[in-house]
C-alpha cells in the first residue's frame, strides 16, 4: 500500500501509522514480508529506527491528555465503533493473516471473528474505573482514583498477530492510555489493518500508533524515556532483553513469554475426548503457540492406547496451502524455524525418544508451495521427562508423550519445567480434577478442555512464562496507576512548630 492507504497483500509498500496518518519512515531502508507457504513477497515495509519511534512516542504523548479527558463513555463509544468495523472486516482479516503467517484459514478466520469481543468487553469498563474511599484515622477523607499509566508500548508476535495486539491495546485504550505498537516483522499486515480501522472508526490522532521493523524498533521502544509501560508477547529471551533495556527508565512491564504446557490424562478420562483435545492442544497454529500442549502426560495403564489413538489423528492432519479451507496445518513461520524444529526431532530420536508418527521429513505438498517451511506433525514417546524435547519450547508441531505412574508423579513431571503458562487435566473424578489443578504451576488451567479464552478471564503465566495478566479486571490494574488523595475535614492549622511535638508526627 502507499503511505496513505490501508494494508493489503498485493506486494505494495506500507507506511507507518503516526499521529493518525500513514507516513513514510525517516530512513529508506525497508524489509520484505514473505509468505511462509510460497516464499512470495507480500509487501515491503519500513525498517523503523529510533527517529521513527521517537515521533510515534511524541504523538502518543501529545494525544494522552485529550484521550483521558474525553471520558470513559466516549472512549467506550469509539471502541464499540471499532468493534463494528472489525466484524465487518473479519472476512478479509482471516485470509490476510493466513497469507502472512501460514496458519490455516479455518483458524485465522475463526479468530478474526472473535477479536471484536475484546474491544466490546473493555469498552464496557471504560466508564467504570472506580476508586475507593479508605477509612483512615482522624478527621480525614481519603480516597483513591485510577488514572492511566501513560504512553504504553506493545511488542506483538506473529503467531496470533491481531488477537494478541488486541489483548494489549483494548484495555490500554479503555483505561485512557495511548499506545505505540511494534508488530512482528514476520507477520505485520493484520496489525496494520487494525490501525486503518481505528482511523475509520474516528479515533483521535496519536491514540494508536504503529511502527514496523525488527529488533532496532523494539529496542528503541524499550529504552525510550517517553514510554511508561511496555508489554511483550514473545520468547523468554526477548522478554529478558526488553526488561534489561527498560530498567534504566523503570518502565512498568508485562510479559507473556514462552511455555511448555503439560496435558495430564488420567486413566478414568474420556479417552476419545482427551485424544481429540491433545491434538487440538498440540497442533493448532502448527504448534507455534506459547500455550501449546506439547507435553502429553498419560497414566501408564492407558498410555499406549491413548498414544496410538493420538498418533492416528495426527497422521490424518491435512497439511497444505493455508488459504484452502480443507487445510488443517500450514507451514511454520520461516524455513529457518522449520530447520530448528527438525533438529529438535532428530535430537530427540537420537537420544532415545521413539517416533510414533511424523518426523523430520517434509510432508507431501501440492504445487506452488515451498517445502522448506513445512514440517510434518510429529508425535514422540519418551520415558525420560528430562530430555530436551520435553523441557524446552520447540514452537512447532511436535508433542511428546510421557507416561506417569501416579497422581503425584504426574504433578512432579508437569511442574519440572521452567515455564508455567498453561496446563490441562483430563479426568472424570471431579475431586482429582480440582486437586491436581490446584497444584499445577500454571497461570491458565483447563479441565477436560483446552485453549478456551475469553476477554473476561485472566491470562498469563509463572516462571519463565512471564508476569502480569491480560484480560479481565486484572488487565485494568496493569494499565492504571492508583492515586491516593487526602482531604482534612477540620480547619484548624497544623501548628507543628507551636506544639510540644507530642500530638502529631505525620
Amino acid at each position: 500500500m502507499s503511505a496513505t492507504s490501508s494494508a493489503g497483500t498485493d506486494g505494495a509498500s506500507h507506511g507507518l501509522l503516526i499521529g493518525g496518518e500513514w507516513v513514510p519512515a525517516a530512513s529508506t531502508e525497508r524489509f520484505e514480508d514473505r509468505s511462509p507457504a510460497t516464499g512470495a513477497v507480500l509487501a515491503t515495509l519500513p525498517e523503523s529506527g529510533s527517529e521513527d519511534v521517537d515521533r510515534a512516542v511524541q504523538r502518543a504523548r501529545e494525544a494522552l491528555p485529550g484521550w483521558w479527558k474525553i471520558g470513559g463513555a466516549e472512549r467506550g463509544r469509539l471502541m464499540n465503533r471499532l468493534a463494528d468495523r472489525l466484524d465487518e472486516a473479519s472476512a478479509r482479516i482471516g485470509p490476510l493473516e493466513s497469507s502472512d503467517n501460514g496458519r490455516p484459514l479455518r483458524e485465522t478466520g475463526s479468530q478474526a471473528r472473535i477479536v471484536a469481543k475484546w474491544f466490546r468487553y473493555f469498552a464496557g469498563w471504560a466508564d467504570k474505573l472506580e476508586g475507593e474511599t479508605i477509612p483512615v484515622e482522624g478527621p480525614y477523607l481519603n480516597y483513591t482514583r485510577r488514572v492511566p499509566v501513560g504512553v504504553c508500548a506493545a511488542i506483538t508476535p506473529w503467531n496470533h498477530p491481531m488477537l494478541i495486539t488486541t489483548k494489549k491495546i483494548a484495555p490500554a485504550l479503555a483505561c485512557g492510555n495511548t499506545v505505540v505498537v511494534k508488530p512482528s516483522e514476520l507477520a505485520p499486515l493484520s496489525v496494520l489493518e487494525l490501525g486503518q480501522l481505528t482511523r475509520e472508526a474516528g479515533f483521535p490522532p496519536g491514540v494508536l500508533n504503529i511502527v514496523t521493523g525488527a529488533r532496532a524498533a523494539g529496542a528503541a521502544l524499550a529504552a525510550h524515556p517517553g514510554v511508561d509501560r511496555i508489554d511483550v508477547t514473545g520468547s523468554t529471551s526477548t522478554g529478558v532483553a526488553v526488561a534489561t533495556a527498560a530498567a534504566t527508565t523503570v518502565k512498568r512491564l508485562g510479559f507473556e513469554l514462552g511455555g511448555k504446557a503439560a496435558n495430564l490424562v488420567f486413566a478414568d478420562a474420556d479417552l476419545n475426548r482427551a485424544a481429540a483435545g491433545a491434538v487440538f492442544a498440540g497442533y493448532i497454529a502448527q504448534g507455534q503457540s506459547c500455550v501449546a500442549g506439547s507435553r502429553l502426560l498419560v497414566e501408564r495403564s492407558v498410555a499406549a492406547e491413548l498414544a496410538a489413538q493420538v498418533a492416528r489423528l495426527v497422521g490424518s492432519i491435512r497439511v497444505g496451502d493455508p488459504l484452502e479451507l480443507s487445510t488443517q496445518m500450514g507451514p511454520v513461520i520461516t524455513p529457518a524455524a522449520a530447520d530448528r524444529i527438525r533438529s529438535h526431532i532428530n535430537e530427540a530420536v537420537a537420544t532415545g525418544a521413539r517416533l510414533l508418527t511424523g518426523g523430520a521429513e517434509a510432508p507431501a505438498l501440492g504445487d506452488g508451495l515451498d517445502p522448506a517451511g513445512f514440517v510434518s506433525p510429529t508425535l514422540l514417546w519418551t520415558e525420560d521427562p528430562g530430555i530436551r524435547a520435553a523441557q524446552e519450547e520447540i514452537f512447532g508441531p511436535v508433542v511428546t508423550v510421557i507416561p506417569f505412574d501416579s497422581e503425584r508423579h504426574a504433578i512432579e513431571i508437569a511442574n519440572s519445567v521452567a515455564f508455567g503458562l498453561g496446563a490441562a487435566v483430563w479426568t472424570r473424578d471431579v475431586t482429582r480434577a480440582h486437586r491436581v489443578a490446584a497444584e499445577l504451576r500454571a497461570g491458565v488451567t483447563w479441565i477436560n478442555d483446552y485453549h478456551r479464552i475469553d476477554p473476561a478471564s485472566p491470562w498469563g503465566g509463572f516462571g519463565l512464562s512471564g508476569y502480569g495478566r491480560e484480560n479481565g479486571r486484572e488487565a485494568l490494574s496493569m494499565f492504571t496507576e492508583v492515586k491516593s488523595v487526602w482531604v482534612p475535614l477540620e480547619e484548624q492549622p497544623m501548628g507543628w512548630y507551636e506544639t510540644d511535638g507530642q500530638t502529631r508526627l505525620n
